[in-house]
């Protein structure tokens, strides 16, 4: 199968660096060309969107919030033309709401979505309830269509995305954090896995049996990756570090074990900030994180 590489370089900090930056640094460490060694390959560039402002809306609590939605539709219009063609799409991140354009062009095609989302946070914070503002912390919130205030028209439209059983949430590790900052844990609410769970129950078998359930219940699925479901020992170029986390051949195994099952429409890896990382020293271990999983993607068996 034809992948082809989407790079989205959003930070919906409303600035233009940090995980933005992380497209440009992914193809200059030689992602695309790894994987043009094991599968056919097309990078497609990146995607356009409007530029960001560090403003938060008094209305809905988002940061930057026009860029969020010209990012949400262009990214959905670029997995759309991938899935035209046949392709499978890697869509490289910026942050994790780039996720919500792929889920959307999943739906628009496949006519239901489920979504694989592998994070070292649940991103369930109603907007209002964040302490920063950003998207990234709130996009599973926003792909449910939790009742949230004063979403911008774009959004408040696109959602719900998904239905909460189309959702299997591995690795986070914030529930506390949550729970003390006032917001819900969306534990009871999506099947939920912990990193500590992951590693008890083998993330791999974890990731199999989470697939297949989605597989069941929904057309087609994406997998979303967060390489802050890494431990910081691991990788440290994350915006939000915490304790605990998956070693890199956890998450290798995670990621081999879904993409074995039939189905995915796509795939995100996200959050890479190559500011905190001088001289390039870990961006390799992400290439080599996801050129291994090229023979996988080659092999994949698309939804329908």
């Amino acid at each position: 199968m034809l992948v082809q590489v989407v790079g989205v370089p959003f930070n919906s900090s409303g600035r233009e660096g940090g995980v933005a930056r992380a497209p440009a640094a992914l193809r200059r460490a030689g992602l695309v060309s790894r994987l043009a060694e094991r599968v056919e390959v097309d990078d497609t560039g990146d995607v356009g969107f409007e530029p960001p402002r560090p403003e938060r809306s008094t209305r809905s609590g988002l940061l930057s919030e026009r860029a969020l939605v010209s990012m949400v539709q262009h990214t959905r219009e670029a997995v759309a033309a991938v899935h035209r063609a046949g392709g499978f799409p890697l869509v490289l991140g910026g942050d994790c709401p780039v996720m919500l354009g792929g889920l959307a062009a999943t739906r628009d095609r496949f006519g239901s979505a489920g979504l694989l989302m592998v994070d070292g946070h649940e991103d369930g914070y109603p907007p209002r309830l964040s302490t920063t503002g950003e998207a990234a912390d709130s996009e599973l919130f926003l792909a449910l269509g939790l009742p949230a205030e004063g979403l911008p028209e774009e959004l408040a439209a696109l959602a719900p995305l998904l239905a909460p059983a189309r959702v299997a949430l591995l690795g986070p590790r914030d529930e506390a954090t949550i729970v003390r900052e006032g917001a819900a844990s969306l534990r009871g609410t999506v099947p939920m896995h912990s990193d500590v769970e992951l590693l008890l129950r083998g993330p791999a078998a974890v990731a199999t049996r989470s697939a297949r359930d989605l597989r069941e219940t929904a057309a087609a699925w994406w997998l979303h990756v967060d390489l802050d479901v890494l431990a910081t020992e691991a990788l440290g170029a994350v915006d939000y570090r915490q304790p605990g986390g998956l070693g890199w051949d956890q998450l290798g195994e995670l990621t081999a074990a879904a993409l074995a099952v039939p189905g995915c429409a796509g795939w995100t890896v996200a959050i890479y900030n190559p500011d905190l990382d001088p001289g390039a020293r870990q961006v390799g271990r992400i290439v080599d994180y996801v050129a291994a999983m090229a023979e996988r993607l080659a092999g994949a068996e698309p939804p329908g």
